[in-house]
């Protein structure tokens, strides 16, 4: 049977160069509707992916996103809010984009095209048996990301994919498919549009879900998050005095010389539990 790509089909909507500016937005926005109940049909999956991660990050792995074009730079953006966010290494969540780095910014001419480039970029990180290869590709077709997908399922290793596209290639190759079909995009075959915003969303849940669970959100705050700039020192500040009740300059002093919000309190818990 032939695949059918939904994400490149025509758009549901004609003629947008003659339509007012309200109605381009008031048409995109009933669009992006269907995203959140699109990606609501694969919390199941969503979550086995997650509940299987999470013992393998406890045993050291990591996780790679892998995808070309807008896909490939959703997973590095994702990739590369973890440290700030969470406070962990950049090391555990990792982004790789087909044509490396200048493709973030510019388009890199048959990046994608090659199916063994993506394995090689996984082996010189030492891939193993605790990490995760996401493939992300709206069109599910992206040969950098089966080669490398198929390649990780050979070894042993963890593999999901992100699609707009039911029963693609890509899924093929994988553990866990998450098929988020969003339908036409507005603009024909803008996948930066729907499907970008759909796996967003999903790597929004990956991430969020592992690191709470690994312990780097306490109550419903990111107590390890990194100091980088005056508002998350403020924002640091205000947890440690809602948390333990320092006056703000005391809180602020605590926060500084600790470097997160959770080693400030955990130890004023301690020098509090010494002194009684």
């Amino acid at each position: 049977m032939e695949f059918i790509k939904i994400s490149e089909q025509s758009s549901l909507y004609d003629d947008l160069e003659k339509k007012s500016v309200r109605e381009i937005l008031e048409d995109i926005n009933t669009e992006d509707q269907k995203i959140a109940l699109a990606v609501q049909k694969n919390i199941p999956k969503i979550e086995r992916l997650v509940e299987q991660i999470i013992p393998r990050m406890k045993k050291g792995g990591r996780i790679f996103y892998m995808g070309a074009g807008t896909s490939g730079r959703m997973g590095v953006l994702d990739a590369s809010e973890i440290p700030p966010t969470f406070g962990m290494p950049p090391t555990l969540v990792i982004g790789l984009i087909a044509g490396g780095d200048t493709a973030l910014r510019n388009p890199v001419e048959k990046a994608e095209d090659d199916m063994t480039i993506g394995w090689q970029e996984l082996q010189e990180h030492n891939i193993d048996k605790n990490d995760t290869v996401v493939g992300i590709a709206a069109s599910g077709t992206t040969p950098y990301v089966i080669g490398a997908l198929r390649e990780a399922s050979k070894n042993g290793i963890l593999t999901a994919c992100i699609t707009s596209n039911p029963g693609s290639p890509m899924a093929e190759e994988v553990d866990i498919a998450i098929e988020t079909i969003v339908g036409p995009e507005y603009v024909t075959g803008s996948s930066r549009m729907k499907s970008g915003t759909a796996q967003k969303m999903v790597l929004n849940m990956i991430t969020t879900s592992v690191m709470i669970k690994l312990g780097r959100v306490k109550g419903n705050k990111m107590v390890n998050m990194q100091l980088s700039n005056k508002k998350l020192i403020d924002r640091g500040t205000r947890m440690i005095v809602e948390e333990i009740g320092l006056t703000y300059s005391k809180a602020k002093a605590l926060l500084l010389m600790h470097g997160s919000v959770k080693k400030a309190v955990d130890a004023y818990n301690e020098d509090s539990m010494q002194s009684t």
